[in-house]
């Protein structure tokens, strides 16, 4: 095997997006998931739950959901037709539903039980792509990951620190400018700032880091794609 490419580097150095992102920890402090969980397999669920579809909204529905099963050994009991009411709010639920149950049950049969803490592992599992694995893995298992979702796409790329298209790409880019202890609070700050801040339309007057973005600059960015709703049956997010 030869050696793979090195990383396509972004505008701005890794120092600048140490700077950049320390600055916008300081403007979001405490940033973190805003789904409510109390283990592994509750933010696992909450996030599959949570494509298209607002953590408020899932944090609404988890607690029936997880009162009626609690464990994946419960869950994997159920049939996809037992949570459909209980998640419809949630959007797309009869996809979810298979993807929860089928998760539950890969979990039973191939750990146990246990939540994996390894993301090939996770990505694995029906319903669980990338994404979903880095929010499990760096909030609920100690382990860092960098989950990267359209906010992330969307404000690494205005501001420089990443430039690509590709999640798994500005993952990368984004990882490599950061110690690992980091990933999982860089995630969290962008996607607040994306929410709060740095949206669709941006509120620039009002971000901490505009002296350094390239948005805000007047120069080309690459425009971060809009993450499709989950297709029937979709396996990964």
């Amino acid at each position: 095997m030869g050696v793979p490419p090195p990383l396509p580097a972004p505008p701005h150095t890794s120092a600048a997006t140490r700077r950049i992102l320390r600055s916008l920890e300081r403007h979001h402090p405490a940033a973190s998931t805003e789904l409510v969980y109390r283990n592994a397999f509750e933010l696992l669920a909450a996030t599959i739950l949570s494509a298209q579809c607002t953590d408020e909204r899932v944090n609404q529905v988890t607690p029936a959901l997880f009162a009626r099963f609690p464990t994946p050994i419960t869950l994997a009991h159920a049939e996809p037709e037992d949570l459909e009411g209980l998640i419809r709010p949630t959007g797309f639920f009869r996809a979810k539903s298979r993807s929860l149950v089928g998760m539950a049950r890969a979990v039973v049969k191939r750990h146990a039980g246990t939540i994996p803490a390894d993301l090939a592992a996770l990505v694995a599992l029906p319903g669980v792509g990338r994404k979903t694995a880095n929010v499990v893995l760096g909030h609920a298992l100690g382990v860092p990951g960098l989950p990267v979702d359209r906010h992330v796409l969307r404000v690494a790329n205005r501001l420089g620190i990443a430039q690509s298209n590709d999640p798994v790409l500005v993952e990368h880019q984004l990882g490599a400018a950061l110690p690992s202890a980091r990933w999982t609070l860089a995630s969290d700050t962008l996607i607040l700032h994306g929410r709060r801040i740095c949206k669709p339309k941006p509120l620039c007057d009002r971000c901490h880091a505009r002296g350094e973005c390239l948005y805000a600059g007047g120069l080309a960015v690459s425009a971060a794609p809009r993450l499709a709703p989950p297709a029937r049956g979709a396996k990964k997010r």
